[in-house]
């Protein structure tokens, strides 16, 4: 038994909720010049990936609030309606025997390149556990707050090297961040992502002019900086790395305006497709993990009415995202996922006050992964005729990212440096089935959420 430090890990509460604030231009080069923490960006890239990764780089399209699985990746056409809800009908995919929801069309064409996910469970049915579980690979419970996945590929590249002397951060959110859970845990701020704000849109002559009389006034006043260079040269660093995003090269991976009307209209003009298109601009400049949020799919109420927006965004810009990259041949060696903290209740709320929407549901829901390695066209996974339960393959949060992590090159069993000496894993090491909860218990040890073990079923041989 390994041991597991009795604390929670919150003595920088303050710290991580700022985290979550978005950086505007005119403040990036203030926050940079003068602490290290403002911007926390780990050393930067372009990355080369881990010698046996067949992975560089991850999106991430976070689905935040739960989507229906019954409307999305796992239809239940045969299920009484007061499950289909409004939606009964099907799209079929270009892959035979693969169904998907009628709302997404254009991501049905598609089937060949994702594989669905249909047996994740969690049971847990709160937003910010949900969240903290899905976007860390790691139950809740256990005593150590946890990085997400996107602060330990960082660190696991930093680890090896492949990071050094690069502009860009290796960790990256657009539009916003969702302000849900801790993205560093104990890995500490330096691993946060880093939310580029308004950087993607074009920089007026007046704006940059102020800009390098800000950034020129910051060097005349470094004269106390110079004299302790030792306790300042980190500072330094992230100052003229700032520098470089917000007035150098290096913002051009944050601007879609320089690519062509035909791809911009392949995306859409909503946030989610201009998202999804500055996502695929980052990995092209190699970052290696960007997250795209995507709000609103918290519909306890009026799904159907809300359905009608999110859905036709959702569907473009994953299949935007899914052939372009495709096309540029980038999908071999970027896995794109998406889906959101769980579910949703497979009964649909026809009755007051929620005329016709859906509560959350962890016990059951879908992902859809693709690329990176990842075969395409499979379903790993089976709910019950009503979407109620997982009856065959359960996934658990965890076998999702230690499928992932494996496929970057980074072991799934390896450790993380907690501060404190506690035995910190990448993925939680397997317990007994036999195993009791006590997650009320100072120090103990919670039992998993069913889970199988990495996708073998849709990774490479």
């Amino acid at each position: 038994m390994d041991p597991l430090c009795n604390h929670h890990d919150h003595a920088s509460d303050a710290l991580y909720r700022r985290s979550f604030e978005l950086v505007t231009r005119r403040d990036f080069l203030r926050i940079g010049a003068i602490t290290v923490g403002g911007l926390a960006m780990a050393p930067f890239l372009r990355a080369a990936p881990a010698p046996n990764a067949r992975a560089k780089a991850v999106i991430q399209l976070f689905l935040f609030g739960g989507p229906s699985h019954i409307d999305t990746f796992d239809p239940k056409p045969q299920a009484p309606a007061d499950f289909t809800g409004p939606w009964r009908k099907v799209a079929p995919t270009n892959v035979s025997g693969i169904d998907i929801g009628e709302l997404l069309p254009l991501s049905a064409k598609h089937a060949d390149k994702y594989s669905l996910l249909r047996g994740l469970s969690h049971s847990t049915n709160g937003h910010e556990t949900a969240t903290y579980m899905m976007q860390t690979g790691t139950k809740a419970g256990s005593g150590l707050v946890y990085p997400s996945m996107g602060a330990v590929i960082a660190y696991k590249m930093e680890e090896a090297g492949l990071l050094k002397s690069r502009q860009l951060p290796a960790y990256m959110t657009v539009p916003v961040a969702i302000g849900r859970f801790s993205e560093t845990g104990f890995l500490g701020p330096k691993y946060r992502s880093f939310i580029p704000g308004n950087l993607a849109d074009p920089i007026e002559a007046a704006e940059r002019e102020r800009l390098e009389k800000r950034s020129a006034l910051l060097d005349n006043l470094d004269v106390f900086g110079h004299s302790h260079k030792d306790v300042f040269e980190e500072a330094d660093h992230f100052r003229d790395q700032a520098r470089e995003m917000v007035l150098g090269k290096s913002r051009d991976a944050f601007d879609i305006s320089k690519e062509s009307p035909r791809t911009r209209e392949l995306y859409g003009n909503t946030e989610f497709g201009r998202s999804c298109l500055q996502a695929r601009r980052l990995v092209e400049h190699g970052v290696p993990y960007i997250t795209v949020n995507m709000r609103g799919w918290d519909t306890h109420r009026d799904q159907a009415e809300r359905y009608k927006k999110l859905m036709p965004e959702l569907d473009r810009g994953f299949s935007a995202l899914l052939t372009d990259l495709a096309q540029r041949g980038m999908l071999a060696t970027t896995i794109v996922t998406c889906g959101g903290e769980f579910g949703r209740t497979p009964k649909f709320m026809t009755e007051p006050p929620w005329n016709g929407g859906r509560n959350h549901y962890g016990a059951a829901f879908s992902w859809a992964i693709a690329g990176g390695g990842f075969r395409g066209g499979q379903i790993v996974g089976e709910t019950d005729a009503r979407g109620e339960r997982v009856i065959k393959r359960a996934i658990s949060p965890w076998d999702l990212s230690a499928s992932i992590y494996k496929l970057l090159g980074i072991d799934p069993d390896g450790t993380l440096p907690h501060p404190l000496g506690c035995a910190a894993y990448v993925t939680p090491r397997q317990e007994p089935k036999t195993a009791t909860a006590q997650s009320g218990k100072k120090g103990g040890r919670q039992q998993a959420a069913p889970g199988e073990g990495i996708l073998k079923e849709i990774m490479p041989v």
